[in-house]
């Protein structure tokens, strides 16, 4: 049932609204607000799929209405309604972010219309919000340990802003996790987010991977090839495991993270690019840089905002959240039941020294899951789970 407000000075005006919308489909809830401040006190006590407006009204007219809608419920469809001579002024509203506006009188074809595809402009709007929501669940960290929650604080604080994040951490840990939720939090979100393995890419091959290259430059160069700053722009760029970066490539961030500018190898040709970096790595580069190994200079330009992901070991706390949600992903994935874990069972992994960390303990579950009888028990994990 779509809930649709109308908010109209005029009663005659108003009734002829509410009985074309109610007739047209029986299930639409239309309510109506003979003034712009019951208007807003509705729609701030209930929740409404669609706004219809007028632009001149006592105590509080339509334009200051619309804003007021924008800043308090940004999402629902609000269509203002204006009379001959305030025409100017709806096309005004547009600007604010009114979804369209219908002339006095009201034609009957014109309006219904613009009723369906506001609705059908919110139902989207719904979708995509729950869509973001499914997407956002995939990188969803999973702990109430106080290491976890500062994590999550940082990422509140920080997520917004294009500030420049380190996160360091051994192995297995979760670090691509964090980055992830660093860029759907961002105000980049809608932009891609490129994932470059530093350790993965032969160091000769670093650079035209990241920067890309003109066709000729080296062997095997047949053709002009973007890298992944260019692929990333307006996005996010995450450089896993940049402590295996070639001291050239490390030049070549560098500048592009002080100018905001990269050259594809073989060219002498700038490109803008506009990325925010987030770096991970299980090295300490501190001792890289006392070694030769890595750039100060690029160091102190990276962690902006330093993040540290503890091992296993050391959030011991979360393992019972997270064996109930890697059992449950897993049977999903596999299509078989949820299984349980005693409580014996569920203390022994918490004992249980986790050198791969999460991705060891994910690997572990999935084997008991697989091995294990219905529900695991101690005894499964002295079978399945032993080093």
């Amino acid at each position: 049932m779509a809930k649709i407000l109308i908010i109209e000075d005029e009663s005659a005006i108003r009734r002829v609204l509410t009985k074309i919308i109610s007739e047209e489909n029986e299930t639409y809830d239309v309510k109506e607000a003979v003034d712009g401040l019951e208007g807003i006190e509705k729609i701030m006590n209930d929740d409404y799929d669609l706004i219809l407006c007028d632009i001149k009204m006592p105590k509080m007219d339509g334009v200051e209405v619309l804003e007021k809608i924008k800043k308090i419920k940004p999402e629902i469809p609000v269509v203002m309604i204006s009379g001959h001579g305030d025409l100017d002024t709806a096309v005004n509203t547009m600007r604010l972010g009114a979804f369209d506006y219908i002339s006095k009188p009201p034609d009957l074809n014109r309006l219904l219309n613009t009723v369906r595809n506001a609705l059908d402009r919110k139902e989207l709007v719904v979708e995509n919000k729950l869509l973001k929501k499914k997407v956002s669940k995939k990188y969803e960290m999973i702990g109430n340990s106080k290491a976890i929650n500062h994590i999550k604080e940082i990422i509140e604080k920080v997520a917004a802003t294009d500030a420049r994040v380190l996160i360091t951490g051994p192995n297995g840990t979760g670090k691509e996790l964090v980055a992830h939720w660093l860029h759907e939090k961002s105000n980049r979100t809608k932009a891609p987010m490129v994932e470059v393995n530093c350790a993965a890419i032969p160091s000769e091959l670093i650079e035209s991977e990241l920067f890309g290259h003109v066709k000729g430059s080296f062997t095997g160069a047949n053709k002009d090839r973007a890298g992944k700053f260019e692929a990333a722009n307006g996005g996010t760029i995450f450089l896993d495991e940049i402590g295996d970066m070639s001291l050239s490539a490390q030049a070549k961030v560098l500048r592009a993270l002080q100018e905001s500018r990269i050259s594809r190898v073989g060219s002498d040709k700038d490109i803008k690019v506009d990325v925010r970096i987030v770096a991970a790595t299980n090295k300490d580069l501190k001792k890289e840089i006392a070694e030769g190994r890595f750039r100060e200079d690029l160091y102190h330009r990276l962690a902006v905002i330093l993040i540290k992901v503890p091992s296993l070991n050391d959030r011991r706390d979360d393992i019972p959240l997270l064996i109930h949600f890697f059992a449950s992903k897993i049977a999903e994935e596999q299509g078989t039941a949820v299984k349980s874990f005693s409580n014996k069972a569920i203390k022994l992994l918490q004992e249980y020294d986790w050198t791969g960390n999460i991705r060891e303990l994910r690997n572990v579950i999935e084997r008991l899951i697989i091995l294990g009888e219905s529900k695991v028990s101690e005894n499964d994990i002295k079978l399945f789970a032993s080093k």
